[in-house]
């Protein structure tokens, strides 16, 4: 069996784009798993599904394995390669589109200067929907026995769970031994994406995270319009802001409760290939 692909990127983040408009395609994680590989498959921090829509007023469905082949229900960067695919694809010539993910729906975008707008919907910061267990909902938590540490952070949920710390020094922040024993935290019993911010002016962060299911990424979209929604919360961040990540800069805006979080930044093809099955 030969399964094509396409491979993408949004600011260093990296994906292997799969079509399944005209035929599903069924991977186990196992499978999953083998594509993600930078060695024996493709390589890739996520694989994106382009699937029928789901909903009468949706134009496509939307899904998302991470590396480790679990579920992801959000994904700001993947979302930016996925409207630039389905056009450059010809499966559709909208400029803005709706798409039914996991657990709702995405609206995307394709802009004029070449960057792509996703709206990334309302962020939820009550512990249940994150979800975060064992805590009433505050502006910052702290737990004790992160990686033999104490460990202060603010969480959110954008269709995936987020726990962002605040840095001194982005350079210098222990993203390799907080962020697994983070993810994995039975504070989260979904697991959570690790965000590290470095405050640099209340429109400008540096950020680092470590994704669930995937280590530490160049990039996460999801990620960086997490960590700006809890600046912007605690008073500390404006309505727009940029968002260096090592693999580029993306800009983040919300106007507060009740408006949706938009992401907005590049995605670009990489190239075209055929997995083909050895067995």
């Amino acid at each position: 069996m030969a399964l094509a692909f396409t491979k993408m990127q949004g600011l260093g983040n990296d994906f292997v784009v799969l079509d399944a408009t005209a035929a599903p395609i069924a991977l186990d994680a196992s499978t999953a798993r083998h594509i993600a590989d930078r060695r024996y498959g493709i390589g890739c921090d996520q694989i994106l599904i382009v699937e029928p829509a789901r909903s009468a007023n949706a134009d496509f469905g939307y899904r998302i394995l991470n590396a480790d082949g679990s579920e992801s229900g959000q994904c700001g960067n993947g979302a930016r390669c996925f409207v630039r695919y389905v056009r450059e694809a010809g499966l559709t010539d909208k400029n803005r589109i709706v798409v039914d993910i996991r657990d709702g729906q995405m609206v995307l975008e394709a802009l004029d200067e070449g960057d792509f707008r996703v709206a990334l919907g309302g962020p939820r910061f009550e512990p249940a929907e994150i979800p975060l267990a064992g805590f009433e909902r505050a502006a910052r938590y702290r737990l004790d026995d992160v990686a033999g540490q104490s460990v202060e952070f603010a969480a959110v949920s954008l269709g995936n769970p987020h726990a962002v710390l605040r840095v001194s020094d982005v350079a210098s922040a222990p993203v390799a031994r907080i962020g697994p024993a983070l993810e994995a935290h039975a504070a989260f019993p979904e697991r959570v994406n690790v965000g590290f911010m470095e405050i640099v002016a209340r429109d400008h962060v540096r950020l680092r995270v470590f994704e669930r299911g995937a280590g530490e990424t160049l990039a996460c979209g999801s990620g960086a319009a997490a960590a700006v929604v809890t600046g912007i919360a605690a008073g500390d961040l404006a309505a727009d802001v940029r968002v260096d990540l090592p693999g580029g800069r993306a800009r983040i805006q919300w106007q507060g409760a009740g408006y949706s979080v938009y992401l907005i930044g590049p995605a670009e093809r990489v190239f075209e290939g055929k997995l083909v099955s050895s067995d």
